[in-house]
C-alpha cells in the first residue's frame, strides 16, 4: 500500500510480506499507525533513526515490522532489541514471535530473572532475533554466547529509560563490543529526554517525532480523588467494588504497595502485584491474570509504566501523585491505547493536590475532581441527605391538659426555705463516712 508519511511529509511505501499481509488483516488492524508509516521506509533502508510517538500508537510492530523484514534466515544473531524492563522484554518476544513464525525466523528472549544455563541453551539454535535486558545481555556478550560482531541491526525500546545513570554504562558495553556499523533505532514517548545521550553516540542521526500530529490515542479523561491518606486502603476496596472496574494501582514506593495488598487481600479481594523484587515467573502469571480479567486490580510501581498493552484497560489508578512528569505520562499511557477510551484518577489529599495540579499544567492536561460514592465515581459531589424531624400534629386541647397533668404529677415537688440542717444532706454524710 501506498501512504503519505505525514511524519516526515514524504511518500514512503508499507508493503507487507504476503504472509504478513494476511496477519495484519486477521489482527483488525486497517491502516498503519502514524509512527508506523513514519519509521517503515527508514528502517527497512537500513537508516539509523530517533523515534518519538505518544504512548499506545504502536511502536512495538514500527520497529519489528521493517528491522526483521532485513534479517536472513540461517545467519545467526542479527536484530537485538533492548528492553527496559522484563515485563516489556517478555511482551516484545511474545509479539515479534507471532511475526517472526510466518517468516520462518528463531526469536529468543534472553531477559534478566530467568535460567540462563537454559538461555544459553537456547543460543546454540543461533536464534537471529534476540529480545532482552541490558544485565543480561551484557553477560552472554562478555561469556561470549551472543556473537554481537554478527549483530547488524539494534533497538532500544524505552531509550530514554535504558541511558539512565543505572542502566547507561550496560549500553555503552553492548555498543563498544560491535566490531562493525550497525543500524540503531531509539523509541520512546520521552525519548527526547535522552536525546544527548543519543547523539553523543551518533550524532548525525535523525529524529522522527510524530507526537503532535498522531491521533491514534482515545479519550482520556484525567481525574483526581480528595481521599485522607490514613484510609487509602479502604478508597482502593471501594474502587474494585465499582461494577465493571479493572485498574493498574501505581505507588511510588515498594513497601506501600506491600502493605495496601496485605491488606485487601485480606478482604478477600481480586488483587495481585507486579514488583521488581518478585519472580519473573511470579510478574508474569500476575499479568496473565491481569489481562484474562481474573484480577480487578494490579498494584505495581513504575516497572509496569513503560510499554505494557492490556487491551481496553478502562482505570489507572495513581495511589499517590507521581514524583514526575514523565512518570504520569507513562502511567496514563497504559489506557487509551489504539483508540480506545478509559480514566487516570489520582488520589490526593489537601496538601498534594497542588503538585498534581503543577503536573497538569506542565503536560497540558485538564484535570477534574471525582466522588467516590454509592458503587460509583461520580463527576459531581454527591448532596449531603438531610433528616428533617418528623411534623408533629398538634394536640387537641383535652390531651394537651392531660399531659401536661401527667408531666406535672410525676414531678417532685421543690421544697422552699428549707432548714440549713437539712440542706445537702447527702453530701455531709458522705463527708462524715
Amino acid at each position: 500500500m501506498r501512504i503519505k508519511n505525514r511524519g516526515t511529509n514524504v511518500m514512503s511505501e508499507f508493503k507487507l510480506p504476503e504472509k504478513w499481509q494476511q496477519r495484519w488483516d486477521e489482527e483488525g488492524f486497517t491502516t498503519p499507525s502514524l509512527i508506523q508509516e513514519s519509521v517503515y521506509r527508514p528502517l527497512i533502508e537500513g537508516e539509523s533513526l530517533v523515534g518519538i510517538s505518544p504512548t499506545g500508537s504502536g511502536k512495538t510492530l514500527s520497529y519489528l515490522l521493517p528491522t526483521m523484514q532485513n534479517v536472513q534466515l540461517n545467519e545467526g544473531n542479527q536484530l537485538l532489541i533492548l528492553t527496559s524492563s522484563q515485563e516489556l522484554g517478555i511482551q516484545v518476544a511474545e509479539v515479534a514471535r507471532q511475526w517472526g513464525k510466518d517468516l520462518g525466523l528463531n526469536v529468543q528472549p534472553f531477559i534478566g530473572g530467568a535460567n540462563v544455563k537454559r538461555q544459553i541453551e537456547k543460543l546454540k539454535t543461533k536464534p537471529e532475533v534476540l529480545i532482552g535486558t541490558p544485565g543480561r545481555i551484557v553477560e552472554l556478550i562478555k561469556q561470549k554466547k551472543i556473537k554481537s560482531h554478527q549483530l547488524k541491526t539494534i533497538i532500544f525500546d524505552e531509550a530514554d529509560q535504558l541511558f539512565l545513570p543505572g542502566a547507561s554504562h550496560l549500553v555503552e558495553e553492548i555498543i563498544k563490543s560491535l566490531q562493525q556499523e550497525v543500524q540503531l533505532g531509539f523509541f520512546s514517548a520521552t525519548a527526547d529526554q535522552a536525546l544527548a545521550a543519543i547523539q553523543a553516540i551518533k550524532p548525525d542521526i535523525q529524529v522522527i517525532d510524530v507526537t503532535k500530529e498522531d491521533q491514534s490515542k482515545g479519550v482520556v479523561k484525567h481525574t483526581y480523588l480528595v481521599y485522607p491518606s490514613r484510609r487509602l486502603v479502604d478508597g482502593l476496596r471501594r474502587l474494585a467494588n465499582i461494577e465493571g472496574f479493572q485498574g493498574l494501582v501505581f505507588f511510588n514506593q515498594l513497601q506501600d504497595l506491600g502493605s495496601a495488598e496485605e491488606k485487601l487481600v485480606f478482604h478477600h479481594l481480586r488483587v495481585a502485584s507486579l514488583a521488581s523484587d518478585q519472580s519473573k515467573d511470579l510478574r508474569k502469571m500476575s499479568l496473565e491474570l491481569f489481562r484474562q480479567g481474573k484480577i480487578v486490580e494490579l498494584l505495581t510501581t513504575d516497572v509496569a509504566s513503560r510499554g505494557l498493552d492490556i487491551a481496553e484497560l478502562p482505570y489507572v489508578i495513581n495511589a499517590e501523585v507521581p514524583l514526575t512528569k514523565e512518570s504520569y505520562l507513562h502511567r496514563a499511557g497504559r489506557v487509551g491505547r489504539m483508540g480506545a477510551s478509559g480514566q487516570v484518577v489520582t488520589i490526593v489529599q489537601e496538601n498534594t493536590l497542588p503538585r498534581l495540579k503543577k503536573l497538569a499544567r506542565e503536560l497540558d492536561l485538564t484535570i477534574e475532581e471525582v466522588f467516590l460514592h454509592g458503587g460509583a465515581l461520580l463527576n459531581q459531589q454527591p448532596e449531603k441527605e438531610i433528616h428533617q424531624p418528623k411534623e408533629r400534629k398538634p394536640l387537641k386541647q383535652t390531651e394537651s391538659k392531660i399531659k401536661h397533668e401527667a408531666v406535672k404529677s410525676s414531678t417532685k415537688p421543690r421544697v422552699k426555705n428549707r432548714k440549713k440542717a437539712q440542706k445537702n444532706k447527702g453530701a455531709r454524710k458522705r463527708k462524715e463516712k
